[in-house]
């Protein structure tokens, strides 16, 4: 079948029709099931088993989804689901899904899930001989003057049948008669007859003829349909109109404008005065739609343009030509004019998405496909040649099948919901026009989320300083962990580590599974425990879940302070050269207090017993004790210096105590 006879399609289905292609999935190997079936079958005739010849358990059809993708609910085919039988769905002619002398077949996909595979079946719908030929009038009268030459021809009407191949129109025959043969002009495109007269005519024996043409067909058995042709014989007005062709072949583009001048036919008459004056006519026996488009000129046999051409409409029309005289009475010439019409880039690519989901999850391998892309072009030739790509940076791509124009959306790397959750990918078909003409078309893909990450604690490490006598049953601390996939995946459960010895401390503590507050059964005491260790793990909801724990440290704060910070020394002694510069350490005193936390943290100061001017020549650290000089110091004018200084601890009623502090300074 040719690419011409695909797009005069009309109907659902046109006169070949294409539902999309067999794309290659999973374990399944490139090829394709072909079938046949006669036209007008009954509905429920199984035309062969998809599950047998595709390999497939009858019993597990269901659960594998098996199903015909169609783009329309009134698709001619279904398969049973119990037996995996391709039946017919409903009645069909295959004149209206296809026309002309080629093959029609009706292409389907067929998936298949769990795994995902996609199968491609072509059925052919083989002709059954269910149309008679036709006439559209069933008479003809021509006039011939009894003169006329031996061998003149003259055009009959030309019968038409549906049906295609051999149950086509394949001969005329003509009843008995003495004066005229017939003869076939024959085309690619049509089959004219034509009379031919054999004898010559004398008016005085026959004034009129009665001839039958019957057209037959190649069916078992033939149909066929008969013409009456009347033939009057005149005495008078010798010559009827002659063409100088009997068929005229005119190319012409799609976008012709309208008035555009088709072609010109001539028909001369050797006639003289009005027995010779010819005017032209479109016949009376064509489609309508032809009278719609072409317009004659009656004196001149000009063709022009009264409408626009669209080559995907039609992409040739057959127009009878008649020329007669003003003769009385008048005689007619016959001629066809065919006239081919000749594409133009006048139409955009367009995209078919068969999308099997639209959301794929993040574990799918490369290679995975998301939807299956049906790339068409009504024109024809490089005009319908289509180039197709994707325009973003997405980790998808098209991935070519063995039909042109076809091709599956796979992914071609690794995906993570965590990073992108949606992509919008654009899928553009260009044409090889000049210039070209594109299309673009926006899918959506959501991304699934797995369960592909552990809950987090934000440390792996945690402490808490737990204060002594806490309440018994009261929440003393919580721990929280996050997840970044989602829904189940990211609910996060929490429990204790439990080893259940008999000195385990988590014996005393209780975890909400829900928020990870941690509550003490017992009052702790510092005198007692001091510190503890405990794990705690929080675990998603996923399937298989994940997990992860973390190490949690406690520390039991005293809170009575019952000791005063102590110096080691009573008295520290120093010396320290004159002139050394400014912040040179001169002596670190330490200080410890028994207590735990903030009542046992020791601070420095100088007294404020005996400030004096050392205070304005020496400075000690708040935290460490350490003495330094803040200002020169001069032998001269002082050689000894008496400081009292005083640690204390971090209470809120500290206590303290004191030391003192002899700096002797050196020449």
């Amino acid at each position: 079948m040719t690419m011409a006879n695909w797009k005069r399609s009309r109907g659902y289905f046109g006169r070949i029709f294409i539902l999309n292609l067999l794309l290659i999935f999973a374990k399944q190997a490139a090829g394709e099931l072909r079938y046949s079936v006669p036209e007008e079958v009954k509905e429920g005739t199984i035309i062969g088993n998809i599950a047998k010849d595709l390999g497939l358990e009858k019993a597990h059809l269901s659960d594998r989804r098996l199903r015909v993708v169609s783009g329309s609910e009134n698709r001619l085919f279904d398969v049973n689901m119990d037996n995996g039988a391709l039946e017919v769905r409903r009645k069909f002619d295959r004149e209206e899904l296809c026309h002309g002398e080629g093959v029609c077949v009706t292409e389907l996909k067929i998936i298949v899930e769990n795994p995902l595979e996609m199968h491609y079946v072509a059925i052919e719908i083989k002709d059954v001989n269910d149309h008679s030929p036709n006439f559209t009038k069933t008479e003809q009268h021509i006039q011939i003057a009894e003169q006329t030459s031996l061998g003149t021809r003259f055009q009959l009407q030309a019968a038409r049948d549906p049906d295609a191949g051999v149950n086509s129109i394949r001969t005329y025959s003509l009843s008995s008669n003495d004066y005229f043969d017939i003869d076939l002009s024959q085309s690619d495109e049509d089959t004219i007859p034509f009379l031919v007269l054999k004898k010559p005519l004398d008016r005085e024996q026959n004034k009129k003829l009665v001839l039958f043409v019957t057209a037959i067909d190649g069916g078992k058995p033939p149909r066929s349909a008969t013409l009456n042709v009347s033939v009057t014989v005149l005495d008078s007005n010798d010559n009827r109109p002659s063409f100088s062709q009997d068929v005229y072949q005119i190319e012409i583009y799609e976008n012709a404008s309208v008035g555009t001048i088709v072609t010109t036919v001539n028909a001369t008459d050797p006639d003289e005065g009005t027995n010779g004056e010819i005017e032209y006519n479109i016949a009376k026996t064509l489609a309508p739609k032809i009278y719609s488009i072409f317009e004659l000129e009656k004196l001149t046999g000009q063709i022009k343009l009264k409408a626009a051409l669209d080559f995907e409409e039609s992409e040739m029309y057959k127009i009878d030509i008649e020329a007669s005289d003003k003769g009385t009475p008048p005689l007619t010439g016959r001629c066809r004019v065919v006239v081919k019409i000749k594409d133009v880039n006048d139409n955009s690519p367009k995209i078919d998405v068969t999308s099997l989901s639209n959301t794929i999850s993040e574990d799918s391998k490369p290679g995975t496909t998301i939807s299956l892309i049906s790339v068409t072009d009504k024109d024809s030739g490089v005009n319908g040649k289509i180039i197709s790509r994707i325009l973003n940076d997405v980790p998808f791509e098209l991935k070519p099948s063995y039909k042109e124009s076809m091709y599956s959306l796979v992914t071609k790397e690794n995906l993570d919901r965590e990073k992108v959750s949606l992509y919008e990918i654009l899928i553009q078909a260009s044409d090889c026009g000049n210039p070209p003409l594109s299309t673009v078309k926006s899918l959506s893909i959501q991304v699934s989320d797995v369960n592909d990450n552990s809950p987090r604690f934000e440390k792996s490490t945690l402490q808490f300083y737990l204060s002594e006598n806490n309440a018994a049953g009261g929440t003393i601390f919580s721990v929280s962990a996050t997840d970044i996939d989602m829904n189940e995946n990211e609910a996060i459960s929490y429990h204790i580590v439990r080893d259940g010895s008999k000195d385990d401390v988590t014996a005393f503590l209780n975890i909400n599974s829900e928020n990870g507050q941690i509550a003490a059964l017992k009052s702790f005491v510092f005198e007692t425990l001091k510190t503890f260790q405990f794990h705690v793990v929080a675990k998603d909801s996923g399937t298989p879940s994940l997990s992860t724990n973390v190490t949690v440290n406690v520390f039991i704060l005293d809170q009575n302070n019952d000791n005063a910070p102590v110096f080691s020394q009573a008295l520290y002694k120093a010396r320290v050269y004159e002139n050394v510069k400014l912040g040179t350490r001169i002596i670190t005193l330490n200080a410890t207090d028994l207590d735990a936390g903030k009542n046992g943290h020791v601070t420095y100061s100088f007294s404020e017993v005996g400030r004096g001017k050392q205070t304005e020549v020496f400075e000690i650290n708040h935290d460490t004790g350490t003495v330094t000089n803040k200002k020169n110091i001069d032998y001269e004018e002082t050689n000894a210096f008496e400081i009292r200084v005083q640690a204390s601890d971090g209470a809120s009623s500290p206590m303290t105590s004191n030391a003192k502090l002899l700096i002797e300074v050196l020449d």
